[in-house]
């Protein structure tokens, strides 16, 4: 009956050509075989290990002709024989040292690091044990034996088997030599990553874009993607990554600042992308599929947006959609030339289209489009070709809150029951909204402001704001979607507020859109507006009433015309236009204020006050009618005679003028030139 394999006989094999060798045939290992037997194997020698007769044989002639040689030359030469006093004489180097560092085994049955038996086990590298003796303090032998995944990820926990090692000096030279490459390395080095105390958490900040504990959780989707080389580690392949798309820099500089070569710095841009989107981190955090409705109704939408928009007997989802613009090189193909060139903008880009929120939380970006392509023909491919299963996504009465742009696709989307709220166009011939109609958009733009500045928020990323190279036009959709990744998950919302807050102003607009603007009419009726007037200087108001900024912000619902109040204020206190007014009867002032966008057109506005407070206006602009708010205009003189000019100093409204710094080309003094005309002699015959 054959023996089953499990009950045969234990095998030794041979230390130096592992050939298997019965007891008859093993020969132990002498003292004077072991440094012969370092070279071939990497290993030394134990007690227990043996040699065949074959090999046994070969080394005895290979020791007999070293005999030999030395033998033969000491006859020839016969020097004579000194004395060496014992200061003099060479210390005694034993050919092996016994060092107080723990180490593993060195067998090839089992992995020297977990235990784990074969079959499938890869010797360990050099350079793997040498970094694991920096970081662990413990030695691997030669020739020890490892799972294949140890060496794909980083190596945290590692069982010794002694806590002694024995080393010979060819070991203990080449650690040296490895030692003073890495110091070398680390001098060289500009920039280093793997080191966590090397950077602050600031430092993340600035180079990377996210702190530091995010920077180590997105290590965490590459880790075992992206391995590491001899030049440069997982850390540092995804540093360079982010240091790309925050900062834009050149590969050459990325190379100068962590001394690898340019080949390197792209193949780890590559393999970190791939890794980013093909790996789990994009699909968890961007996309339809990644978020339910509920989460985004109770997460991610303010009070606000669903006081203006939304139903009072069931939440709904509220998205707000715009299209943004990636900078291109111009291209050698005159078909692709033409599809890319943005009459708009007169420059070649494409448009990746961006959902997101009411608090700028990115729920997908799909795209990128053609330039050729408007916000409309977009939207209206993104639902019929369902991308991203959006139709089932998105139910009837969803609200899409969009801009003009998309005013092509409103029949569509009215078709699938989506609600679009859009700004209001004026009718043909008119020159001013209606007060309807300006109160309407000005409850849109509070809520659709938070995509541009999503937008915004992806070009602070400075490797999208750039124009990027015709070669990296099939990836733009996934650094895209890995930005966009990285703010939702470790960027704070752009939109917040308290429920209290958004409740009570979403309240407060929602009364005055449908309220009557009684001074446009009382303007219109006594025609106000066509009076021959005695203008004087604003600065001789007297009684108008003082506010605070908290009463600013209640008269404006918002800040963003309060931020343009100090630039109109300074164009008319600086410049060479003045702020004109005059009182109409008491408690209504009409002032006439320059426009910022064309120096030939001024605008006429009324402002009422009484008791101290300001109660109604009107402005002659564009969107002058609405009492949700004010105009710019409007604000910016409410701003200067109700606040700025009893607390702010006249000389500091404004941002500085820098162009004193300049030369201006059309300033020539003709006088100059007529005068150094005249003084020319005539030339004499």
């Amino acid at each position: 009956m054959p023996r089953s394999k499990s009950c045969g006989p234990k095998s030794y094999g041979c230390f130096n050509c592992q050939r298997r060798t019965r007891q008859k045939d093993r020969y132990p290992i002498h003292k004077k075989y072991k440094s012969l037997l370092y070279k071939p194997t990497g290993r030394t020698p134990c007690e227990t290990d043996s040699l065949c007769n074959r090999c046994r044989h070969m080394f005895d002639s290979i020791l007999r002709r070293k005999d030999d040689k030395i033998k033969s030359s000491t006859s020839l030469q016969q020097p004579e024989e000194k004395v060496l006093h014992p200061s003099q004489q060479a210390p005694f180097s034993p050919p092996s040292v016994t060092l107080p560092f723990p180490c593993t085994t060195r067998g090839h049955s089992s992995c020297c690091l977990c235990k784990r038996p074969g079959p499938k086990l890869v010797v360990v590298p050099v350079d793997v044990r040498h970094r694991i003796f920096i970081s662990h303090e413990i030695v691997i032998p030669a020739g020890a034996r490892c799972c294949p995944n140890h060496l794909q990820r980083n190596i945290e926990k590692i069982s010794p088997s002694a806590e002694t090692t024995t080393v010979n000096r060819s070991y203990i030279s080449q650690l040296i030599r490895f030692l003073r490459t890495e110091v070398l390395k680390t001098e060289k080095t500009r920039l280093s990553f793997d080191n966590s105390s090397h950077l602050i958490d600031s430092d993340y900040v600035d180079l990377l874009g996210i702190p530091k504990a995010a920077y180590d959780d997105l290590l965490k989707y590459v880790d075992g993607r992206v391995k590491s080389t001899p030049s440069r580690t997982v850390r540092t392949s995804l540093a360079i990554f982010l240091m790309k798309l925050r900062g834009g820099d050149s590969n050459k500089v990325l190379s100068t600042l962590f001394n690898i070569s340019k080949s390197g710095i792209r193949r780890s841009i590559k393999v970190i992308r791939s890794a980013l989107i093909d790996g789990n981190f994009v699909k968890e955090n961007l996309g339809f599929q990644h978020i339910t409705k509920e989460e985004i109704i109770h997460q991610h939408t303010r009070p606000l947006a669903q006081t203006l928009f939304g139903d009072n007997t069931q939440p709904q989802v509220i998205l707000v959609l715009d299209g943004t613009y990636i900078y291109i090189n111009k291209s050698s193909n005159f078909k692709f030339q033409r599809q890319s060139f943005s009459f708009h903008k007169g420059r070649q880009l494409v448009k990746p289209m961006v959902i997101v929120s009411t608090s700028g939380y990115f729920l997908s970006v799909l795209g990128p489009y053609f330039a050729k392509d408007n916000d409309a023909s977009i939207l209206t491919h993104i639902m019929r070709s369902n991308l991203e299963d959006i139709r089932n996504w998105v139910e009837e009465d969803d609200v899409f809150i969009v801009d003009r742009g998309f005013r092509d696709s409103l029949m569509y989307l009215e078709e699938l029951g989506i609600q679009v709220k859009m700004p209001s166009f004026m009718e043909k011939g008119d020159k001013q909204l209606s007060t309807d109609a300006a109160n309407t958009s000005r409850l849109v733009t509070k809520i659709r402001w938070v995509v541009e500045s999503a937008n915004a928020r992806i070009k602070q990323w400075k490797y999208l704001s750039y124009i990027l190279p015709s070669s990296q036009i099939p990836f733009i959709g996934d650094y895209v979607r890995i930005v966009c990744s990285i703010c939702n998950r470790y960027l704070k919302p752009l939109a917040s507020g308290s429920v209290e807050e958004d409740q009570a102003l979403g309240a407060k607009m929602l009364f005055l859109s449908k309220q009557v603007n009684q001074l446009k009419e009382q303007v219109e009726e006594q025609h106000l507006d066509r009076r021959t007037v005695c203008w004087r200087e604003v600065s001789e108001m007297v009684d108008f009433p003082q506010l605070d900024e908290e009463r600013l912000r209640e008269l404006t619902c918002g800040s963003y015309q309060l931020r343009l109040s100090p630039s109109y204020a300074q164009e008319h206190i600086e410049g060479g236009c003045t702020i004109h007014m005059h009182k109409e009867e008491e408690g209504l002032l009409r002032i006439r204020i320059q426009s910022r966008h064309i120096s030939s057109m001024t605008y006429q506005l009324w402002i009422r006050y009484k008791d101290g407070d300001i109660v109604a206006w009107y402005c002659k602009c564009r969107a002058g009618a609405r009492v949700v708010g004010m105009c710019a205009h409007t604000a910016s003189i409410v701003w200067y005679l109700g606040y700025a000019r009893h607390r702010c100093n006249p000389g500091r409204i404004g941002v500085r003028d820098w162009g004193e710094f300049l030369e201006d080309a059309t300033a020539v003094d003709e006088s100059e030139e007529s005068d150094s005309s005249g003084d020319e002699s005539p030339v004499e015959e």
